[in-house]
């Protein structure tokens, strides 16, 4: 469950930059997530709901996920697609030219502090 060792740097990012910006608490977190990260969000939320208790600074913190949608490109005939639902075949052209444009994020976007 590598979802733990994202957890612990989530932590210590926040925990880094509250100090920097001399925030007492935090009320939330928002996390953008893609599709296709690899992460699973229930998994996320059960070791942020252990560790943000450890935290002086997250006892109360609310993680927020923005799922991203994966999206992939075709380098032939240059169209976009979902790429849960065509994989790497092109539903446009067939070709297996294709990449990954969206989808693979793991990106803190927010954290908000208590006022």
């Amino acid at each position: 469950m590598h979802e733990l060792g994202l957890v612990t740097h989530i932590v210590q990012t926040v925990e880094e930059i509250s100090r920097e910006e001399q925030v007492k608490k935090v009320s939330s977190v928002t996390l953008e997530l893609g599709e296709v990260s690899g992460v699973i969000p229930d998994y996320l939320m059960d070791c942020w709901k252990y560790f943000r208790v450890k935290s002086q600074f997250l006892e109360e913190a609310e993680l927020r996920i923005l799922e991203i949608p994966a999206v992939t490109v075709c380098e032939d005939c240059k169209e976009t697609y979902s790429t849960l639902k065509f994989k790497k075949v092109c539903p446009h052209c067939g070709s297996e030219a294709t990449h990954l444009i969206t989808g693979n994020e793991f990106i803190i976007k927010e954290i908000e502090a208590c006022s």
